[in-house]
């Protein structure tokens, strides 16, 4: 039956004079796992007849053999290394079988030398008894010789069972033992060789890819076995339990597949193709584990980690490319074998877990405002430029810088996703802010400190903005609701600033061009020491809205105290409108000098006092009219009853020099082409001014008929 194959001569290697089987059994069995070749070379007296191993093509005879393993060892250099195990890899494929024993040993024998791992005499016994069962059956003519024949049937099949799970549980334990296994390795490759050759006869095939596929599952379970004892905390255990446990799984694989190329792969031949499989299973098995462990994930810094390891990791030569692998990984497919779709799955996870965190971070920054700052009262800190400060916008802009370095490690597009998911976020946090803002500082007794911390939060959110703009072109949506946000919120505190600066100085305003203002000074320095203080605020806020805010305070300013004049709340007796007139002239340039020191950006509001002051202050009213022509110019929206509300304070109340004053007016506005409009809208003054008629002048009881000749509409 001696039939030669393809491979490598020296499987199934035996001692010269075996022991008997029977001596050989009543010994104790002393070999341990790092031995398998302890036991006797034959442990039946049937067996003492196997004398040939399984030879090398081409080697010279046993007792060569022996001679040269008596001669001493000598050093050899390392090409005649390479070209030994050139030559080793080159005629392993080849081998003889040693000839099959005519009587089996017991089915007993048979299953105790598998369970011992003698597979050369255990394999020879199970052939020899699958002959016998051959000629038996082809003899057999009674009903008792069926049924010995059946029950020897059972039995082949029951020990080709347990020699397949012996050749697996080898081969699935060999790289945990690769010295140990190394020549066991030998014997498993020959069985499953020569089984290929017999997949007819009973026993041959053990189920689907046959036995070299039982062979392939347990290397696939070998390498299950080495992912799974890799040590794993739990993630309440230790926060890094992911990051540890994928640096400590590719130094596994790679240990591992180092053990594959430089031991294991030379006790197969090579169409077992033995670190191709190993590769490839440990591909399948990973992708798996990799499955596994996403299940227990749900910190976005542990999904980072999976990603990271996936894509910057595994292929790298930290792994898979390892410069220890070469040169047989140059020639394998590096490449997890990822179920289609999960990747992408979780790099969606991330970007949802990156958009969640975000959201918990902005909860946490509100509440560290609101314990370190509003609940304490704690007056703002400035920075180096003196501007008042807040660390919301670098703590903001830090998280999602953070978010998009890391995702660009690991894909371009997923730092696109990863940025627009935290700006979505970040487009809810202005008014979130406000409201927790505001009900916890509405109530706040201190005004100073009030207006301080929305100066802090106007400079911060405008800081926040910039950074975000470096994202536009990667999401120019987000970047734009976002914007629209933070402009909404900045308004919103500017104006807050603006109404309590106007309810502030508004008593005091009311209280001009009156009795009482002409004979002191009290009110008008209360409005200037409260604009004095605002404008050493204003110094703390930064461009561009400390200029929107100074330059909407001057407008304020400058129409509440002209408005007074058109309240008719008084005229000037007696030539008390000379006084007024100075007085009025000193007030306006101390307002105008405060408002340029603060970079009003509305300096065509400067002249208005001067004009209103040569009106009031003109000794002849009949030169009051050439006082008009500079003040149309730069007003063109004044009206007659804005100008007569003036007189009317100057003390003309009725008579023909006022009419003529009047007409003056229309005329003018005719000959510079503003009558019946207002000009320019942008810079109108006295349009929003409303006037208080009084029924004082002589005119007003005149028919319609006869007052619109002498006072035609200007």
């Amino acid at each position: 039956m001696a039939s030669p194959l393809k491979g490598l001569g020296g499987s199934f290697q035996r001692k010269e004079g075996g022991e008997s089987a029977e001596d050989s059994l009543q010994k104790k069995h002393t070999r341990t796992r790092s031995d398998p070749l302890a036991i006797g070379d034959s442990l039946l007296k049937k067996g003492a007849s196997i004398r040939r191993s399984l030879r090398l093509v081409g080697n010279k005879k046993d007792k060569t053999l022996k001679q040269e393993q008596l001669q001493p060892v000598t050093e050899i250099t390392v090409d005649e290394k390479r070209e030994r195990e050139k030559e080793r890899v080159e005629i392993k494929e080849s081998y003889i079988l040693p000839e099959i024993p005519l009587t089996p040993v017991s089915v007993m024998q048979i299953n105790k030398l598998i369970g011992m791992e003698v597979l050369e005499e255990a394999y020879l016994n199970l052939l020899s008894l699958c002959q016998e069962f051959q000629r038996e059956r082809e003899e057999c003519t009674e009903e008792a010789s069926s049924m010995e024949l059946a029950k020897k049937e059972k039995d082949i099949r029951l020990l080709y069972n347990a020699l397949r799970d012996k050749v697996k549980e080898i081969v699935r334990d060999s790289n945990s033992f690769p010295s140990r296994n190394k020549d066991l390795l030998v014997h498993v490759a020959r069985v499953i060789q020569e089984e290929e050759k017999r997949e007819a006869e009973p026993g041959g095939v053990v189920g689907p890819g046959g036995w070299r596929g039982a062979w392939r599952e347990a290397v696939s379970e070998g390498v299950q076995a080495t992912l799974k004892s890799v040590h794993l905390d739990r993630p309440e255990q230790n926060a890094s339990w992911l990051a540890i446990h994928l640096g400590m799984l590719g130094k596994a694989i790679v240990e591992d597949l180092k053990k594959v190329k430089g031991e294991l792969q030379g006790s197969y031949p090579p169409s077992f193709n033995v670190f191709s499989t190993y590769v490839s299973c440990y591909h399948g098995a990973v992708s798996q584990h990799l499955k596994r462990l996403q299940q227990q994930v749900t910190d976005l810094k542990d999904y980072y980690s999976l990603l990271d390891w996936i894509i910057n990791h595994y292929e790298s030569e930290k792994i898979m490319s390892s410069p220890s692998l070469r040169p047989e990984m140059e020639a394998e497919n590096i490449g997890l074998s990822l179920e289609e779709g999960f990747l992408d799955q979780l790099k969606g996870k991330y970007c949802m877990r990156a958009k969640e965190d975000m959201r918990a971070s902005l909860d946490k920054i509100l509440e560290l405002e609101n314990e370190d700052m509003w609940i304490k009262k704690q007056a703002p800190e400035t920075d180096d430029e003196h501007f008042f400060n807040s660390d919301i916008h670098m703590d903001i802009w830090t998280k999602v810088k953070s978010n998009a370095v890391n995702s660009k490690r690991i894909d371009v597009n997923l730092e696109m996703r990863v940025v627009c998911s935290c700006l979505e976020e970040l487009q809810q946090f202005p008014k979130r802010f406000e409201t927790e803002f505001r009900y916890c500082c509405n109530s706040m007794e201190n005004p100073s400190l009030w207006a301080d911390y929305q100066i802090t939060y106007i400079n911060s959110f405008r800081a926040l903005k910039e950074h975000m703009e470096g994202y536009r072109e990667s999401c120019p949506t987000q970047v734009d609701h976002l914007s629209r946000e933070v402009d909404g919120l900045v308004h919103r505190l500017v104006q807050g600033l603006e109404d309590q600066f106007k309810n502030d100085v508004r008593p005091y305003l009311r209280r001009m061009m009156t009795r009482k203002w002409l004979s002191t000074d009290e009110d008008f320095q209360q409005l200037l020491s409260r604009t004095e203080k605002l404008s050493q605020r204003c110094s703390q806020m930064r461009h561009p809205y400390v200029q929107m805010f100074v330059s909407s305070l001057h407008y304020y300013v400058v129409k509440e105290y002209v408005s007074q004049l058109m309240k008719n709340n008084y005229s000037c007796k007696n030539r008390k409108h000379d006084k007024a007139a100075t007085k009025m002239r000193v007030q306006w340039n101390e307002l105008n000098d405060l408002f340029e020191e603060m970079n009003t950006t509305h300096d065509w509001l400067h002249p208005v006092g001067d004009h209103l002051s040569n009106i009031i202050g003109e000794k002849n009213k009949s030169d009051i009219k050439n006082h008009l022509k500079h003040l149309v110019a730069d007003y063109p929206d004044i009206s007659k009853k804005h100008l007569s509300a003036v007189l009317y304070f100057r003390g003309l109340v009725r008579g023909r020099e006022k009419r003529v004053i009047l007409q003056c007016l229309t005329e003018l506005k005719k000959k510079l082409g503003t009558s019946g409009n207002t000009g320019d809208k942008k810079r109108g003054l006295f349009i929003d001014m409303q006037v208080t008629i009084t029924n004082t002048n002589c005119l007003a009881n005149m028919p319609f008929s006869c007052l619109s000749s002498v006072l035609p509409d200007g």
